[in-house]
């Protein structure tokens, strides 16, 4: 058996969430492998919408198997309040969630050091989520972080009071700011009870144990493949590898042990906080998009930056995963629009790229677009792609035929039943 893997192709916020939640019971476990609460997945059923920081997205699919990876960095504050909404949901986690042991955790004093480094980047702010992600694995990186398995060791006081003594330290080098340090311990110590009273695991023998066992196993990737630490749109990115590649060391699993690889693109494009965006739009269509996709951090709250679809971005990251089957979200968010566009490629310095430069923090682009025209027709009630108008159908075909990879899902709504399916075999 392999692991199929669903991830995002864009800057993040494309529906993962709404997608994995549609293919677990196709499954027999889903495993987060990287990010921590900065993630926020989103679904909605049965006329009710829930967002998931930290759990895996197949928590709503009874029966099924949910693995925090050792990939994923874990606030204990965040991931109480999370059971609490599951257990006011009715929804039953205890026997069906699993922690990975060498999973780290995020201290109140990396939120602390976070809030205190942005802060003082004043107008070369990244953009960060101030959930202590990036102190996280800095301290994993520089092997001074705790992990799960800590929690349960005669040592851990210990080793808490050093590293918090640490970041003290280096908070002393930025300008103040506000956060009540004891407040957030005493919640902080709360929470580490809920997240001890849940299975652990070593993970990544649980993994190739249920590999080997026959089982079926979907991993669910956070934020998108352009806030790759490495291949992303640096330094304005996340501080994990969000591709492919991350599964492997994010679940503990080797790369002849990846199976599908199903990519999630929006019918547009769109950005939170700073950093580089090419086809971002400045003008009324921006602002459409932006409030007919209702495009806010699930998150953090902050409007969305949008822009038209960027097709040389898009196969970057199909490159980069080796993508074997795309999703496309929120199409009906175009239904009113005459129309489309898509950029096909990059105007540099005169001369015409279909590549992403090196920097495109530092490089100065301009896009080449092509026009598509829209079908201005509501999508509601549509299930099958023969169903849509020809206009749409049309896009969907050159997007297939521009990205080489069969589109094979494409959702016409947040809800989980409005989501029209492809058969892979026939579109290859």
């Amino acid at each position: 058996m392999t692991v199929d893997v669903i991830l995002g192709l864009q800057w993040g916020d494309e529906g993962k969430g709404k997608i994995v939640d549609y293919l677990a019971n196709q499954y027999d476990i889903v495993a987060r492998f990287q990010g921590g609460p900065n993630a926020g997945h989103t679904l909605k059923f049965d006329g009710k919408k829930y967002v998931l920081h930290t759990i895996p997205s197949g928590i709503f699919r009874e029966g099924l198997l949910n693995l925090i990876g050792n990939g994923v960095v874990i606030d204990p504050i965040t991931l109480s309040k999370e059971l609490d909404e599951l257990t006011a949901a009715n929804v039953s986690f205890q026997d069906r969630l699993l922690v990975a042991r060498k999973a780290h955790l995020i201290l109140p004093t990396h939120r602390y050091l976070d809030a205190a480094s942005e802060n003082a980047k004043g107008k070369e702010k990244i953009g960060s989520t101030l959930k202590g992600i990036g102190p996280t694995y800095m301290d994993k990186t520089g092997r001074n972080g705790l992990r799960v398995g800590d929690l349960f060791s005669e040592h851990f006081e210990k080793r808490y009071q050093a590293l918090r003594d640490k970041h003290l330290h280096l908070i002393k080098l930025y300008p103040e700011v506000d956060f009540d340090l004891e407040a957030e311990e005493q919640k902080w110590l709360e929470s580490v009870k809920v997240l001890k009273s849940l299975q652990t695991v070593d993970g990544e023998y649980f993994i190739n144990q249920q590999l080997e066992a026959g089982k079926r196993i979907l991993a669910e990737g956070a934020q998108g493949s352009m806030l790759d630490i490495d291949y992303g749109t640096y330094p304005f990115v996340t501080s994990s590898n969000t591709i492919t590649a991350g599964v492997c060391t994010g679940l503990g699993i080797a790369p002849s042990k990846i199976g599908q690889v199903i990519g999630i693109t929006k019918a547009y494009c769109t950005r939170v906080g700073g950093g580089p965006f090419p086809t971002e739009l400045h003008d009324a269509d921006g602002e459409f998009l932006r409030k007919e996709g209702a495009e806010f951090g699930a998150t953090t709250g902050r409007p969305r930056r949008c822009g038209w679809i960027d097709l040389p971005q898009l196969k970057y990251t199909i490159m980069l995963n080796g993508v074997t089957q795309l999703v496309v979200t929120k199409i009906d968010v175009l239904n009113q629009m005459p129309t489309l566009k898509a950029a096909t490629g990059y105007h540099i310095d005169g001369k015409f790229h279909d590549q992403l430069p090196y920097d495109l923090c530092d490089t100065k682009i301009e896009p080449e677009y092509k026009a598509y025209d829209g079908w201005e027709a509501s999508l509601d009630g549509i299930t099958a792609f023969d169903e849509l108008p020809e206009k749409a159908k049309t896009y969907i075909h050159e997007l297939e035929k521009e990205l080489n990879v069969p589109i094979t899902m494409i959702s016409t709504g947040p809800e989980r039943k409005k989501l029209i399916t492809r058969e892979v075999e026939a579109l290859i």
